[in-house]
């Protein structure tokens, strides 16, 4: 009976081994020198931010870039297969195949984009659309050959597409928003509108101001997302620290600009990224200074937001990524290497207690700041990007 016993718990113990031992959560890491280190290096880092890994903060694979390149963001196709990396610098756009391993970063030819920001994609897998700030355009590309089918570049009076960063499609009403934001070269003279785009022809509709000052405010709107399964879209205004809301107009095929929120009044200031969980009840906005993740309640309303808890992370929080069972938040702080927003840090917040409970320093350590995070496929949860 003790025998039996005894080998009954050393195979329970079995079983849990192979859990135990393979606890992880993967997440890509874009990353680069900070300014005046020689030699300048850039690169993708893949690595382990479980807390609760014995590996938590190793980097487990090291993909190079080019020193040149300035790698901003990384985005997925809608069927995960592509991770798109877009560039401030040398080349606009590369891709990693997600499906062929071991992973490789191959360019991509897009001439007519300089400074690569943000990008989009349809539910079909067939289009993607491509902000480009330096060449003031937005590219539409075909999403399974990566070649570019068109380029939407207007400059009709009232009607153009500026400094162009953040972008937000919606297909249900076949409307696409791109924000205005700074000059690439200088962060200078920051607009203070949206563009609406036909997502279909690439018509560009209208230019909508987003500030309650006076023109030209230089509220330099930022990031537009749409809340999934709705037609209302979330705005940052970096400059002013705003938040607004877009909220579409069925009678007028148009959106009614709100704010929603002022960061100024918790003492906040260049709020960046726009995330949600995966009930869609919870708004996430980061600010850059002094670095915050700032978490908002919108299950009563998605239009009037209602702040639950501004949790201090370090400067430069920029980028979010979730635990799959949103036990965690990740949060990337590096905004553009910029003083007091450049900590280069990774912090984890137990969004259960809603606090800052480690802090990755693994890249921050080596001198280098990572520009963006997100999860492996096999973590990633992200409906809204």
């Amino acid at each position: 009976m003790i025998k039996k016993t005894i080998t009954n718990a050393l195979c329970s113990l079995l079983l849990l081994a192979p859990v135990i031992s393979s606890a992880e959560i993967l997440a890509m890491v874009n990353y680069e020198s900070k300014p005046g280190q020689t030699p300048r290096k850039e690169g993708v880092a893949i690595m382990d931010v479980d807390p609760n890994s014995t590996q938590f903060g190793k980097i487990v694979n090291d993909l190079p870039l080019p020193p040149d390149a300035v790698a901003h963001h990384i985005f997925y196709n809608k069927d995960l297969s592509k991770a798109y990396i877009t560039a401030l610098g040398n080349g606009a756009l590369r891709v990693i195949n997600m499906k062929h391993k071991p992973y490789e970063i191959q360019d991509l030819n897009v001439p007519e984009c300089q400074v690569a920001e943000d990008m989009a994609f349809t539910a079909d897998k067939k289009t993607w659309y491509l902000t480009c700030m330096g060449s003031s355009n937005v590219i539409v590309g075909d999403a399974q050959t990566d070649k570019v089918k068109q380029v939407i570049a207007a400059n009709e009076k009232d009607k153009f597409i500026r400094y162009p960063h953040g972008i937000g499609l919606n297909e249900d009403i076949n409307r696409v928003i791109v924000t205005s934001t700074v000059r690439a070269s200088d962060l200078g003279d920051a607009g203070e509108t949206v563009t609406v785009i036909e997502a279909t022809t690439g018509k560009v509709l209208s230019t909508d101001k987003v500030s309650e000052g006076a023109t030209p405010s230089g509220s330099s709107p930022v990031e537009a997302v749409f809340l999934p399964h709705t037609n209302l879209a979330y705005i940052n205004t970096m400059f002013e620290g705003k938040l607004w809301t877009a909220q579409w107009q069925e009678n007028r095929h148009g959106f009614d600009y709100q704010p929603a929120y002022n960061f100024a009044d918790i003492k906040q200031g260049v709020p960046l990224e726009i995330y949600f969980n995966q009930e869609q009840d919870k708004l996430f906005v980061t600010t850059a200074n002094p670095g915050a993740l700032n978490i908002f309640d919108i299950h009563e309303s998605a239009t009037k937001p209602k702040l639950v808890k501004s949790i201090p992370t370090a400067g430069g929080a920029h980028h979010v990524v979730f635990s799959p069972d949103e036990k965690y938040a990740f949060v990337q702080n590096s905004f553009l290497n910029l003083p007091n927003m450049d900590d280069g840090s990774i912090s984890v917040i137990d969004l259960q207690k809603m606090e800052k409970i480690k802090s990755i320093d693994t890249l921050k350590n080596q001198g280098f700041k990572p520009n963006c995070i997100v999860m492996l496929p096999q973590w990633h949860t992200d409906d809204a990007h």
